[in-house]
């Protein structure tokens, strides 16, 4: 069989993520910190960009120049060959009109500055104070003998989260030429800092400290700490009254001065880092409704230069070919990014408003209003895909009347309820909650017994799920909180 040539034609179609999708998908995905890095970083880049400061518009258009009313998309957008680029007459783009528009973008709702309720100042920390940054600070407004401020460095800096001292003080002895006697009266000096309970070695010897802090010492509370923990621990309070001896009343008088004596005390002072979080959408409370106002505070205004932009012209006879071609491109770029920056603001401003649509009942009325929400609802409601909204709501925050949340905090999956309105998952949690706090601690709510409350209220729920929600609220088990200490 002979080998023969043969050429066919075929159609196909391809997705092709251009530049401009490309340049929108990933600013879209960006917080706002990062956005204005980039932002920044284009600004050094590309000499075609300007900041345009306030006051400014005007110098724009230059003298004697008319804005076509025409839309063009710039060259280098649509995906045609380099030498139908060539072609592309940047005379006809209607860069003026368009950027024009770009300052008075319509999804950008005018509000005075000062109606927008911001988060306290208070809330913005550098870094907050930890347990031995506390501690060093009252060793060194002590006065005492430089030794023991040595030796009570050495016990400060081995002290664990909860302000416990987990070595023993033959080890702080052996750290320096000190003895066990200077080291044993260092730490009773440091246990009488700020907070209570600071510097023990364990459970019973921070109670004792905390309860002679209150004046406390020679008290039952102190024998049951001292001597009856297991009983205690046990919640055997009639063996407890019998070993006192005195009545029930009174043990249990003592056993509340105890619950309420702090068994971390150092827990406090390491919860973690607080962060100042800037809200990319602001929720504000008009008359009955609510208006969604961006955050474009640090985003700087940008357009392009009119100084590079006569240099496209090819009219133009005092530039060359390659600066021409080199401008263009940098036009092409301006163009996309300033594009993709108005497609994000947009995209932002149609996803809170959808949320803030869907979710006004717990605007209005709090967490037992919130409703059953998921991606797919909102792409419905602005026509777009739901990676899109994933993007946007990843790392935003909006602040509201009610707080500061992140955008994600407003989709939850739905609880069935016989009421005929399915429940969010996170109403059912604070439910949760509440029916535990609301518990008798001496006889703590199984999760069947929590199903069942659940159940009268007309939520259907599996004792599996109560557990697994009771889990990421970090409440024990009913048995730990029977005999758990707090």
């Amino acid at each position: 069989m002979a080998l023969e040539q043969k050429l066919n034609l075929r159609m196909t179609q391809r997705l092709i993520m251009t530049p401009s999708l490309q340049q929108a998908i990933k600013l879209l995905q960006m917080t706002k910190l990062e956005l204005q890095e980039e932002i920044t970083q284009e600004l050094t880049e590309n000499p075609l960009l300007e900041e345009l400061q306030e006051g400014n518009s005007e110098t724009e258009k230059t003298e004697g120049e008319e804005t076509p009313a025409t839309d063009a998309v710039p060259a280098g957008d649509s995906e045609t060959p380099a030498e139908e680029r060539e072609k592309d007459s940047f005379d006809e783009i209607d860069y003026e009109s368009y950027f024009q528009d770009y300052m008075d973008l319509s999804y950008r709702p005018q509000a005075p500055a000062e109606e927008i309720e911001a988060p306290p100042l208070e809330n913005i920390l550098s870094r907050p104070q930890s347990l031995g940054d506390y501690l060093h600070w009252q060793l060194d407004m002590s006065i005492v003998p430089g030794t023991q401020k040595e030796i009570g460095r050495a016990i400060i800096g081995n002290l664990d989260d909860d302000g416990y001292l987990r070595v023993s003080l033959e080890d702080i002895a052996a750290m320096g030429p000190w003895s066990l006697e200077d080291v044993e009266h260092a730490l009773h000096f440091v246990q009488e800092f700020d907070p209570p309970g600071v510097a023990a070695r364990d459970l019973k010897e921070c109670l004792l400290i905390q309860l002679a802090f209150h004046d406390m010492e020679g008290t039952h509370a102190e024998t049951i700490v001292k001597d009856h923990m297991d009983l205690l621990q046990g919640r055997k309070f009639k063996e407890l009254a019998q070993a006192l001896g005195c009545g029930v009343e009174e043990v249990m008088h003592y056993v509340d001065t105890i619950r309420h004596l702090d068994p971390k005390p150092g827990k406090k002072y390491n919860a973690g880092s607080n962060n100042y979080v800037i809200p990319d959408v602001y929720v504000l409370k008009v008359d009955k409704g609510y208006t969604i106002v961006l955050n474009e505070e640090g985003l700087p205004r940008l357009r392009i230069s009119p100084f590079y932009r006569r240099m496209i012209d090819r009219n133009n006879t005092d530039v060359t070919r390659e600066t021409r071609e080199y401008v263009r491109e940098k036009f092409r770029s301006a163009f996309r990014l300033i594009k993709s920056l108005e497609e994000r603001q947009r995209t932002i401003y149609k996803v809170a408003r959808s949320i803030v649509k869907h979710q006004q009942g717990f605007l209005d009325f709090g967490y037992e209003h919130l409703r059953p929400l998921i991606l797919k609802d909102v792409a419905d409601d602005i026509g777009m895909h739901e990676s899109t909204v994933s993007r946007v709501v990843n790392h935003k925050y909006m602040h509201t009347p009610r707080g500061l949340y992140e955008m994600k905090f407003f989709f939850h999956s739905s609880i069935s309820s016989t009421q005929g309105q399915d429940v969010s998952s996170l109403a059912v949690k604070e439910r949760i909650k509440k029916v535990v706090s609301e518990e008798d601690p001496r006889r703590p709510l199984s999760d069947a017994a929590i199903v069942q409350i659940l159940s009268d209220d007309g939520l259907r729920i599996a004792r599996r799920t109560v557990a697994k929600y009771r889990e990421e609220l970090r409440i024990p088990s009913s048995n730990e909180r029977r005999q758990g200490f707090h």
